[in-house]
């Protein structure tokens, strides 16, 4: 069975890296402080996190795995982990010694702050794990620069302000994160390259089958999954491709394959909407009235 390291508190990742603890609910690891490693001859070892974890490792230590992927992962990669996920990492057995850094902080950290409120928004702490962030040099150096800025707060000690001002500063840096993914969406061209061209052949393929009659619509999530993204990562990467949301770009898809059953096939509107997946008739009809413009018995009556 593989060894599993959990980790619920800050103190005690800070322990394990031999880092102080200048706050309970938030440190500024770093790493090459921690003692060499060699997890007592494990090949792999699974590792628990009860708090957010942003990786900075400056060498590649080990294969990192989040459920059945593999971190598309090099030197200057930000690995984003959220409470209760649980990372795998696969070593030779080597013994090695850790480098780079990482912020952590417990939820508990941001309750009753802004960031609180908009934690969830930041889609890339449920990205899978081939979806994590590269940095250029001048992006990488900006994230050691929030890294800095959060360990001086710490430093100064707690007071009335510190809270309000640590919070600011993580979520400064998650929005700096956000855009470096938006620039990666553009950049990385050969990794995403294909995805909408693939989106569409899932798509083609689902109403070719009786997926619609046991399945029923397709869902963002399951074309996510066929293209082995996660739901988040998909989402995000078709509404920079095309403008709209993956579930809008599905309906539009939905449309088309019914307009064409309307005028191809001698089809009741009832036997069409249990074709393309609706449970209820009346759900069809009300959509394709919002996006047509006409009921589908109108549409077949003007064309």
């Amino acid at each position: 069975m593989n060894k599993i390291v959990k980790f619920n508190t800050i103190t005690e990742y800070n322990v394990f890296n031999n880092n102080e603890t200048l706050h309970p609910l938030i440190s500024v690891i770093d790493f090459s402080k921690a003692d060499e490693r060699s997890w007592e001859g494990e090949k792999t070892v699974r590792i628990y996190y009860g708090f957010y974890c942003i990786f900075l490792k400056d060498i590649k230590c080990g294969d990192l795995r989040y459920g059945c992927n593999y971190y598309d992962y090099q030197e200057g990669t930000l690995v984003f982990v959220a409470p209760g996920q649980v990372m795998e990492v696969e070593t030779d057995g080597k013994v090695y010694q850790p480098k780079g850094h990482a912020l952590v902080f417990h939820p508990d950290l941001i309750h009753g702050t802004s960031l609180f409120k908009s934690i969830n928004d930041y889609n890339f702490f449920s990205y899978n794990a081939n979806e994590a962030l590269h940095l250029s040099e001048r992006e990488r150096q900006i994230v050691l620069d929030s890294f800095s800025k959060i360990q001086l707060e710490l430093q100064l000690g707690v007071d009335k302000h510190s809270k309000k001002l640590i919070a600011s500063n993580i979520e400064l840096f998650l929005n700096y994160c956000e855009r470096f993914y938006d620039r990666q969406f553009i950049t990385r061209e050969n990794v995403n390259k294909g995805i909408l061209e693939k989106f569409e052949e899932v798509l083609n393929s689902y109403f070719t089958t009786d997926k619609p009659n046991t399945i029923g619509l397709p869902s963002v999530a399951y074309c996510a999954d066929e293209l082995h993204l996660s739901a988040n990562y998909f989402g995000d990467l078709i509404k920079k491709e095309t403008g709209k949301s993956a579930q809008e770009y599905i309906q539009n898809k939905i449309i088309d394959v019914a307009k064409d059953k309307i005028l191809v096939d001698h089809l009741t509107v009832n036997e069409i909407a249990y074709q393309l997946g609706f449970k209820y008739p009346q759900h069809f009809s009300r959509l394709f009235k919002q996006r047509v413009g006409y009921t589908p018995n109108e549409y077949r009556s003007l064309n």
